[in-house]
C-alpha cells in the first residue's frame, strides 16, 4: 500500500513537470533560493504533518519513518499498574475485553519510547484497530482463533521472544511482559512512506461550539469506566493506571458508540470474549478543549480510514493527541459528562 502511494506521488510530480515545461514560463518564476517541500501538492502537506496526531513536523524530522506504525497491547487492570510508556505515545484506542475489563491499543510512530507495557494479549477486535495505518502489533500472544483471524487479515504481530520482549521478575505474571520496543524497531524496517491519516486531522478554531463539558465518564459494559477530567488545556484520565509523569494527556477523546458481537469462544476463565464490531456506522460524541460536539461515525471496511460528520457537514478532529473510547452501544456501555 504504502509502495502504491509513492509510485503515485512520482507519476504527479513528474506529470507536473512534464507541462510546466511544455508551458514554458519566467526563468525566475521557475527557480528559488529556498529549499524544496516535502512533497509536491498535497503530498508536501502530508508529509509535513504526523498521521497519529496530523501535528506539524519539527525541524529535520520527517513523517516518513523506516519503521512502522507499532501498537502496543498494554493491560488496562489494576494489575498493570504501573503502565510504561504511554506518555510517549501519539494516540491510545480502550475496547472491551472480557470479565467487563478493558484493553489499551497504544499507537507509537513518532516517537518510540524506550520501554512500553504490561503487554498482553490480542483480539479480533483490534483488526479494524490497526489496519487503516497497516501497523504492526506488539503482543503476548493471542487465541488460535484470533491468530487465525488477524494472520488472515494481514496484520503483522510481535511476541514473546520477539527482539526487545522480557519479562520484569519483579511483577507478576501475566502482568510482566514488557517491551524494549526501540530494540524491536531497529530489526523491524519498512520502506519511508508516511501512513496514512488515521483520524480526519483539522484546525481548532473551525470546530463546531457545541456545549460545555468538563469531565467524562465512558463506562464499558457495566464494568470498567475511564474517568476523564478537563483541565490545564488537557484531559487526565483521573483512573489511569499509568505511572506518574507517564500518563497520556489527550488534547481531544473520541467516544464512538461501537456494536458488540460474541467472538465465539471463552477466556481460561470461562468468561465469553467479546467482539467490538469497528465498522458500520454508530454515534460519537468528540470532546476538546472542555466541551462537546456531536456527531456520527462510519466506517466502510476494516481497513477504511475513519469519517466523522455533523449534520452541518464534515468533521475534523483538531490536531493533537486523541484517545479514542469504543463505548459499548448496549449491555451497560453509557457515557456521561458534566458542564463543569
Amino acid at each position: 500500500m504504502r509502495r502504491v502511494r509513492l509510485s503515485l506521488a512520482a507519476t504527479l510530480a513528474a506529470t507536473l513537470m512534464l507541462a510546466a515545461a511544455a508551458c514554458g514560463g519566467d526563468d525566475k518564476e521557475s527557480s528559488t533560493d529556498e529549499a524544496a517541500p516535502k512533497g509536491t501538492g498535497q503530498g508536501a502537506v502530508l508529509s509535513s504533518t504526523w498521521p497519529l496526531t496530523g501535528l506539524p513536523v519539527s525541524g529535520d524530522q520527517s513523517a516518513e519513518q523506516s519503521h512502522p506504525v507499532f501498537i502496543v497491547k498494554i493491560d488496562n487492570t489494576s494489575s498493570s499498574s504501573p503502565q510504561i510508556g504511554l506518555g510517549d505515545a501519539d494516540m491510545v484506542v480502550e475496547e472491551l475485553v472480557e470479565g467487563g475489563s478493558t484493553r489499551l491499543a497504544a499507537f507509537f510512530y513518532s516517537k518510540i519510547p524506550a520501554n512500553a507495557g504490561p503487554v498482553r494479549s490480542m483480539r479480533a477486535s483490534d483488526i479494524g484497530i490497526v489496519k487503516p495505518v497497516d501497523g504492526q502489533m506488539v503482543t503476548s500472544g493471542a487465541a488460535g482463533v484470533t491468530i487465525r483471524r488477524l494472520q488472515g487479515a494481514g496484520v503483522k504481530f510481535y511476541g514473546e521472544g520477539s527482539k526487545g520482549m522480557y519479562r520484569d521478575n519483579a511483577r507478576s505474571a501475566p502482568y510482566n511482559l514488557f517491551v524494549k520496543l526501540q530494540d524491536l524497531a531497529k530489526t523491524v524496517k519498512v520502506d519511508e512512506a508516511r501512513p496514512a491519516d488515521y483520524l480526519p486531522w483539522g484546525d481548532a478554531k473551525d470546530l463546531p461550539k457545541g456545549q460545555p463539558a468538563k469531565t467524562i465518564a465512558a463506562s464499558f459494559s457495566g464494568g470498567h469506566t475511564t474517568d476523564w477530567v478537563f483541565r490545564g488545556g488537557t484531559y487526565e484520565n483521573t483512573n489511569s493506571n499509568a505511572a506518574a509523569g507517564d500518563k497520556f494527556l489527550a488534547d481531544s477523546v473520541l467516544v464512538l458508540r461501537v456494536k458488540v458481537g460474541d467472538a465465539g469462544y471463552r477466556d481460561p476463565a470461562g468468561n465469553p470474549v467479546p467482539e467490538t464490531h469497528f465498522t458500520g456506522t454508530g454515534k460519537a460524541m468528540l470532546f476538546h478543549d472542555g466541551r462537546l460536539v456531536r456527531g456520527t461515525w462510519s466506517k466502510h471496511g476494516l481497513n477504511s480510514a475513519l469519517k466523522l460528520k455533523t449534520k452541518a457537514g464534515a468533521l475534523e478532529v483538531p490536531a493533537g493527541h486523541t484517545f479514542i473510547e469504543l463505548v459499548p452501544t448496549g449491555n451497560g456501555g453509557n457515557v456521561t459528562f458534566t458542564r463543569k
